[in-house]
């Protein structure tokens, strides 16, 4: 019998550890131009009301994603840096992060470099319209049930862990 697969929780904390070992270790950490990866932020836009969440298909990388990238020098937080991309890619103004700081944390490589992606949840308010940005092929609302079905796991367990925190 195969060692039991760690804890959400367990994995959150061990990753946790992981970006701090890794800003610790690199001034640069925050930024792109580190080499060994960079800290990136993001936001899963949901509308509650609606059961549904907007996704943008990735220019470079061709998949359906949450909205997010990477820090600005003149992002004061990586809550701002969140929103910011949020709202850039969406096109929705008025967006808010749900309270609480990050839903979750995850590690992924890219074509150019690991990133150390903090995600956050972003409340799309009533009425919302959304906009295409350049850096998206396609922007789309999913029903909650539908995103597995064409994201991949990072924004599956994104999308469990929002739907968690909302309770």
């Amino acid at each position: 019998m195969g060692a039991a697969e760690p804890s959400e929780a367990a994995e959150q904390e061990r990753l946790r550890a992981d970006y701090l070992g890794h800003l610790a270790a690199h001034p640069d950490g925050m930024w792109k131009s580190c080499g060994d990866g960079h800290v990136t932020a993001s936001a899963l836009v949901i509308d509650p009301s609606s059961g549904r969440v907007l996704l943008t298909l990735h220019r470079k990388l061709r998949m359906w994603l949450q909205m997010g990238g990477h820090c600005e020098p003149s992002d004061a937080t990586l809550e701002r840096a969140a929103l910011r991309e949020a709202t850039e890619e969406s096109g929705i103004e008025g967006l808010s992060l749900l309270p609480g700081g990050p839903v979750r944390l995850d590690r992924h490589l890219t074509p150019c470099a690991w990133h150390l992606d903090v995600q956050y949840a972003a409340l799309a308010p009533a009425g919302a319209v959304e906009a295409i940005s350049d850096e998206s092929l396609d922007l789309r609302w999913f029903a909650y049930d539908e995103v597995a079905s064409v994201a991949d796991t990072s924004v599956v367990r994104l999308l469990a862990r929002t739907r968690e925190v909302l309770g």
